[in-house]
């Protein structure tokens, strides 16, 4: 039995004795004095055995709780309670220490505060005058406090009437200040700013802030007042960065991180783009973060960065260790965060250095608690683990000798010897009566075990080790027996083959007669799963020989067949080399950025047997449909210039090879880039616009699309002028997203001696950081005096499906110089004549140059009335005559039962499906014909094919999965669609539950029906089945 010092006797881990381990530590506590208990409780518990004793410091003082009285100190177990606690005797930080026989440990550090939140000053507060239209700031000036984390809110005139933050009201979270962007006149009124403290559950406000407002409207240049500072957030935190302009109109408020062409993944916009939150906040996430503030005026920015740092976290920690006495050891602990942790150490509660420890010659001494502390700015972690430094003689009660050993002619045999022992014994071996001794075949290992080389017969017998240390000796004994080695008599061999072929890799082995031997393949050292892999390997149980069917490029390696006993194992290898598409290129990456294009190089990827021809660079842009949307282009070098590339545009790209055999598999995507910026190019389209009431001239215009920004700060410059002035008006617009602008001027509205259309001139070009962009062509846009006093004629309809349908009518006449004639387009207004009311019709507008549309949404069957009016900027004109249709019946609602047969020999898929029976009393519409496409799976598109008939053969892909889906066509439309999908490499029999009910649908399916006058060739072919694969869907 092994002791941890001459006093006690123990066995290592005994659960009989054990030292202290916290299992609930104390926490930080904000006291205050309205608490009604008028008392604080620290808790502290720890698992030990023998059980620990407990001791508080405060101030890395000890509380002398046991040797003197204390009227405000008490233990209750492990617990510190304070009594009618005083802020200059008890704050401060504690920590607890449990004791035991075996060592000492401190708990976390715990700090005690005295939570307070001093009342407002009791002056007035002077009143705050502002132009309406101006923006505001009224200072809060919070009080002094603790903890100073604290919520503000404003009340307006009366308690408990609260202000509620908006579009052009922020209330800052940081110093408290409300913040109008535009006064307006409801603005007027008292503010009284309320502090409340969550954690001691008090709120105070201050003396009341008249707010004056005085007329007079004017727009003011947005202006940035609320400005986030440079902010450090911890790992895995939430952050808020504030952000607020003042301004008329109201500025908009846009988030960005700068370098990146979005926001964190986490990020969330609040209070109107006044705040941004940041969820779980990654390292990724450190970066600089900007504000704009946009209005009509002008806009304003902020840029601040955003660190990340995280408190400590262990990556490497201690465990409870037992050592000899004696021996080596090194107790050491990593831990991460940022900044980088402090490592120190303590012993049983006291100093015992820092970084790591290194004990040359262990003592009894050296056995104890160790605590292992990690500090930074963030926070402080412990962990904690006994050493225990032991001596015992020598014992083989856990780990004797085996008693039968067995061992390979000519091979290599290891007798261990593990006895338990401190200090480490010294060894002695004998086989029946003779001591042995290192020589050339025969040593005695430093851990104590026997090894024999090259042994024979003569190696056979019952061996001895013999361990012995200053506390006493021990001997455990074994027989040897040795038998034929294993050896591989049929190796395999090298081997090339094509892609989809077969191939055998012979592997047979001799081996003792008395012994199992098992076969064991693997593949670059990977050991190879047949129960998983069976679509691929197979082992043939006659030797070891192993089939790979069908095989792929994946499989292209060195195999390595290992024969195994229980005594020894043999290994012999071979190199498959596979023919056939050639592998991804590797490491594609971006050496040289430019505004339109970028240098990208790439490694050669293994070519599989044929010379690669070429290369293919795949784009994709941020703005990309879906993951497979990439643009080509070919080169055949493995250096490239990718050009034709949009400035500004976050880019990412991947290249694949080509050679005898066709496309290889692309390669990883590069890390994405983003080009430089440049000056737009593009130009609005569509520009047009209308006159409307009261002087309001709209423009309009189709915006530029994101991809064609070019740079940031992208808007547009709208011009304008009467067309017969010289001069052009101008208006800067900020949002990339608008696509219309309202001038106001009454001079605009028709006068009551006007004759003619008064026309205006409009172009609308682009801008952004770098400079303007050309301007669209000029359009000619009119302001009418009235609304057009003629409506369409003639209006007729058709029924296209049951949910949508086709209009037109014969237009008004448009002279272009009468301003009651002069129209935009039409309204055409669609509602079902006896189930829905015409205020709630649907309504269609089409331009002025078209006179037919189509009408959707449409309920089947059903009755419609259809109405089209004429209209401009002033409004619409007078209703058409109502044209009267019916929608078409509905398609079914399910799908046609289908079924598939694949060949025999799997190079023919078959499908076929119900005909769709039709009641001429039903709800349904009749059917016309079927529409069946094919296609890979994970594509969008496929082939489509039309066919009157109810089934369809396909030649069997021999590579990939595909789908297949049919759906009827119908008066009313497409009808719902069946689906299957079907994997080239799957060939087993699907059999139907009911034969007879197969056999039943397969004479109703391939033999004409009675009712039928002619048999279609196509019908019968499905009588020549190879097999019974058939599957019911």
């Amino acid at each position: 039995m092994c002791g941890w010092n001459v006093l006690v006797q123990v066995n290592p881990y005994d659960a009989t004795g054990y030292g202290p381990i916290f299992e609930e530590e104390p926490l930080d506590i904000v006291y205050t004095k309205e608490s009604p208990d008028r008392l604080i409780s620290m808790n502290c518990r720890a698992r030990a055995n023998p059980a620990p004793t407990y001791r508080w410091r405060r101030d890395n003082w000890e509380i002398k709780l046991m040797e003197l009285p204390n009227e405000h100190y008490s233990l209750v177990g492990g617990n510190l309670i304070i009594n009618n606690p005083e802020e200059k005797k008890h704050a401060g930080t504690y920590v607890c220490v449990a004791k035991n026989v075996y060592g000492t440990v401190i708990s976390k550090e715990a700090k005690v505060k005295f939570g307070y939140l001093e009342e407002f000053p009791d002056e007035e507060r002077d009143p705050v005058t502002v132009k309406e239209g101006q923006g505001a700031v009224l200072l809060c000036a919070p009080p002094k406090r603790w903890p100073t984390e604290v919520t503000f809110r404003w009340i307006y005139n009366e308690f408990p009437v609260f202000l509620h933050p908006d579009k052009r009201r922020f209330v800052s979270q940081s110093t408290g200040n409300l913040y109008i962007s535009k006064v307006e006149a409801s603005d007027a009124g008292n503010y009284s700013c309320y502090v409340f403290n969550p954690q001691i559950g008090k709120g105070v406000y201050s003396k009341f802030i008249p707010l004056i407002s005085t007329e007079e409207k004017k727009r003011y240049k947005a202006d940035l007042v609320v400005k986030f500072p440079d902010t450090t957030a911890m790992l895995n935190y939430n952050v808020t960065l504030e952000c607020f302009a003042l301004g008329n109109p109201a500025p908009h408020i846009v988030w960005r991180k700068i370098g990146a062409t979005d926001l964190p993944a986490s990020a969330q916009v609040s209070m109107s783009g006044a705040l941004l939150h940041l969820y779980n906040v990654q390292y990724e996430d450190s970066a600089g973060y900007e504000c704009e503030a946009i209005n009509q005026k002008w806009q304003d920015w902020h840029q601040a960065w955003l660190y990340v740092e995280a408190a400590p976290e262990w990556a490497v920690t201690i465990n409870n260790t037992q050592k000899d006495v004696g021996s080596e050891h090194t107790m050491s602990c990593v831990a991460n965060g940022k900044p980088g942790p402090y490592i120190r150490w303590l012993k049983d509660g006291y100093s015992y250095g820092k970084g790591e420890l290194k004990f040359s010659s262990l003592t009894f001494e050296d056995s104890g608690m160790y605590q292992c502390i990690a500090e930074n700015y963030w926070g402080i972690i412990y962990a904690s683990a006994e050493l225990r430094v032991i001596a015992c003689a020598p014992t083989f009660e856990l780990n004797p000798v085996k008693k039968y050993l067995l061992g390979a002619n000519n091979g290599r045999v290891v007798i261990e010897c593990k006895p338990r022992a401190a200090p480490r014994p010294r060894f002695t071996w004998t086989k029946g009566k003779e001591v042995l001794f290192n020589n050339s075949r025969i040593s005695i290992m430093f851990d104590g075990s026997l090894e024999i080389l090259n042994a024979t017969r003569n190696d056979e017998g019952v061996y001895t080790c013999l361990a012995e240390n200053d506390r006493g000796k021990a001997n455990s004994t074994g027989t040897l027996t040795i038998t034929e080695a294993t050896q591989i008599t049929v190796a395999p061999e090298d081997t090339q083959v094509m892609v989809g072929e077969e191939v055998h890799l012979q592997c047979q082995a001799s081996f003792d007669p008395s012994l199992d031997i098992t076969f064991i393949w693997s593949l670059d050292f990977r050991v190879i799963d047949f129960y998983l892999e069976w679509k691929h390997y197979e082992r043939i149980m006659v030797g070891g020989i192993l089939k790979i069917m069908n095989v792929q490029l994946r499989h292209e390696g060195r195999y390595t067949c290992t024969a195994q006993t229980v005594v020894d194992n043999v290994t012999a290898s071979a190199d498959l080399k596979i023919k056939g598409l050639p592998a991804p290129p590797g490491g594609v990456r971006v050496e040289e950025i430019r505004d339109t294009s970028v240098k990208l190089v790439w490694n050669r990827g293994a070519d599989h047997g044929s010379p690669i021809l070429g290369y293919t660079i795949q784009t994709r842009d941020f703005y990309a449909l879906t993951e497979v949307d990439w643009r080509d282009q070919q080169h055949e070098n493995m250096m490239a210039d990718v050009v034709d590339l949009y400035p500004w545009m976050e880019y990412e790209f991947r290249v694949y090879a080509t050679n005898e055999f066709g496309d290889g598999e692309a390669s990883i995507p590069s890390m994405k880039i983003k080009t430089w910026d440049a000056v737009p190019v593009v130009a609005p389209t569509n520009v047009g616009g209308y006159g409307g009431k009261d002087g309001e001239l709209i423009i309009t215009w189709t915006p530029v699309q994101p991809q064609y920004f070019y740079g940031k700060k992208f808007g547009y410059v709208v011009a304008f002028k009467p067309h017969d002035d010289v001069d052009w008006w101008y208006e800067t617009i900020s949002d990339p997203e608008t696509r219309r602008y309202v001038h106001r001027d009454a001079s605009f509205r028709v006068k009551s001696n006007d004759f003619q259309v008064r026309e205006f001139q409009v172009k609308v070009k682009t801008f952004n950081s770098k400079g303007d962009g050309p301007y669209s062509l000029s359009t000619t846009i009119y302001y009418p005096r009235d609304v057009p006093s003629e409506s369409p004629t003639d209006v007729y309809s058709r029924p296209v499906s049951s949910h949508e349908a086709l209009v037109w009518w014969i237009p008004v006449m448009d002279t272009g110089t009468g301003l009651q004639q002069y129209i935009d387009g039409y309204q055409v207004k669609y509602w079902r004549k006896y189930d829905d009311t015409e205020p709630g019709a649907n309504r269609i507008f089409v331009p002025a140059s078209m006179n037919q549309t189509r009408l959707e949404n449409m309920l089947p069957d059903s009755h419609y009335l259809i109405e089209v009016r004429a209209y401009n900027g002033a409004g619409v004109g007078p209703p058409s005559e109502h044209c009267e249709m019916f929608t078409k019946r509905a398609p079914p609602s399910v799908a046609p039962q289908m079924w598939r047969y694949i060949s025999y020999s799997g190079k023919w898929l078959y499908v076929w499906w119900h005909h769709i029976s039709y009641d001429w009393f039903g709800n349904e519409s009749f059917p016309l014909y079927y529409k069946v496409m094919f296609r890979k799976t994970g594509y969008i598109t496929g082939p489509i094919y039309m066919t009157g008939w109810h089934f369809i053969d396909f030649p069997m892909p021999q590579v990939g999965d595909y789908e297949l889906e049919v759906r009827g066509r119908y008066e009313g439309g497409d009808g719902p669609i069946r689906k299957i999908r079907n994997n080239s490499h799957i060939n087993f029999v699907h059999l139907l539950k009911d034969v007879q009910s197969f056999l039943n649908l397969l004479l109703s399916v391939c033999l004409p029906s009675t009712k039928q006058s002619t048999v279609s060739p196509y019908r019968m072919t499905c009588l020549a089945v190879e097999s019974t694969n058939v599957t019911l869907l």
